[in-house]
């Protein structure tokens, strides 16, 4: 990551937890803005004085639920988001993702875990969107044109809408075309973290995402191939 401090935001009605991962961010050298609801939140992420890198937030909360800041965020926003919640459902878990999460985590918690995690989202972020000299700056597949330079991917012409970690997967797939990735290798490539059962989940509602948003027909796949068993492909194009 490049030599400055990065802002995140901490959003929690619990003051015991915003004040237990103030101080371990902290520690790791962040700095810090802790609020206890969505509203709140919302109105930091408006202020023109400030610059939030990365956001840790809870679902349950009274003013804006964590649901809605999240679409609120993606809106204009494409900076990290973690959930941090109590729901441990799978349902909570894929709407959290669906609505464009790049993480999610269950209470209780391990406040090294969260440090780790909001360090790795940054260490990706940043580092997919530094500028810098690519030996192949584009990979075109198809239709499909995905530019790493600008973070961006086009079909037919038409640039198609990513968040943070559905590029990170797709450059990661597309870059080794055919090459079958397990789950727990996604994860470690993408998250830059272990991966636990707990994110099974996760990898499967961004991988569905990601084919309803690049496939002809999400259920029939011509690019996002599942490998039973084993994990998942991008198709090489066949030789005419």
């Amino acid at each position: 990551m490049e030599n400055r401090k990065y802002t995140i935001l901490l959003v929690d009605d619990e003051k015991e937890i915003v004040d237990l991962l103030s101080l371990y961010l902290e520690n790791a050298g962040f700095s810090v803005i802790g609020v206890f609801n969505g509203k709140e939140a919302f109105d930091v992420l408006c202020r023109k004085d400030v610059s939030i890198d990365a956001a840790v937030l809870d679902i349950m909360m009274p003013g804006m639920d964590g649901y809605t800041l999240v679409r609120k965020i993606r809106e204009t926003s494409n900076i990290p988001i973690l959930i941090l919640s109590a729901r441990n459902d799978d349902s909570g878990k894929i709407l959290g993702l669906d609505l464009g999460a790049d993480d999610y985590i269950t209470k209780p918690f391990n406040p090294l875990e969260i440090t780790a995690r909001v360090q790795a989202q940054l260490r990706r972020f940043y580092r997919l969107n530094a500028p810098a000299a690519q030996a192949q700056d584009r990979i075109t597949a198809g239709e499909l044109v995905l530019d790493r330079a600008s973070c961006t991917l086009m079909k037919n012409g038409r640039e198609i809408p990513l968040t943070a970690v559905e590029f990170r997967i797709l450059c990661l797939l597309m870059e080794n075309r055919g090459r079958v990735f397990t789950k727990s290798r996604i994860y470690e490539n993408v998250w830059g973290g272990d991966f636990y059962g707990s994110d099974d989940n996760t990898i499967m509602v961004h991988m569905s995402n990601l084919r309803d948003k690049i496939e002809d027909d999400p259920r029939n796949p011509r690019y996002l191939k599942t490998v039973r068993g084993l994990g998942y492909r991008f198709e090489k194009e066949k030789q005419p």
